[in-house]
């Protein structure tokens, strides 16, 4: 059994592999942003492609998307939050992190994707990304400080000559 990876601890043929064969219509916009991660997670570009709204404005680049999709490790999604996007709704979004690997550098994509149906099936209209906020866990170490290494030495001569 091949675990699906959207993380729903479900198998992939019983959860997001359904809609991406085309046996089933993703009921929720939850499932359907739970397979859209899997179709990038398995390079399934054309799903990606048809599950997009299309309206010549803000159509899909898809050279850029194949490319994201391959070159990509993905790691796990993690859905932050839903509004609405359920079987009777007409509307939802879904706030979700993406985690990957791309190119040697670990990173996320947070955004908060907006899914509309049209004509009884869920489709992806648009998203926002959500910027993150670093916060110091500790003080900031200024160049003539000491070295928080505990050498001794001023910061700018010791950890700091690098940065």
């Amino acid at each position: 059994m091949e675990a699906c990876p959207c993380g729903s601890g479900r198998s992939y043929a019983d959860c997001c592999g359904q809609y991406i064969s085309g046996a089933k219509k993703a009921p929720t916009a939850e499932a359907l942003m739970r397979s859209r991660y899997t179709a990038y997670a398995k390079q399934k570009v054309d799903y990606i492609v048809d599950t997009c709204v299309r309206d010549g404005t803000r159509d899909i680049d898809v050279e850029q998307t194949r490319k994201w999709s391959e070159k990509s490790e993905w790691l796990g999604l993690k859905i932050v939050s839903v509004e609405k996007g359920g079987v009777a709704d007409e509307e939802g979004v879904v706030e979700f992190i993406a985690s990957y690997t791309m190119d040697k550098l670990k990173d996320q994509h947070r955004e908060r994707a907006k899914f509309k149906k049209k004509d009884g099936v869920w489709l992806y209209e648009d998203g926002d990304i959500v910027p993150t906020t670093i916060v110091r866990s500790g003080p900031k170490v200024g160049r003539n400080d000491p070295c928080p290494c505990g050498s001794g030495k001023k910061y700018k001569h010791c950890c700091g000559k690098s940065a």
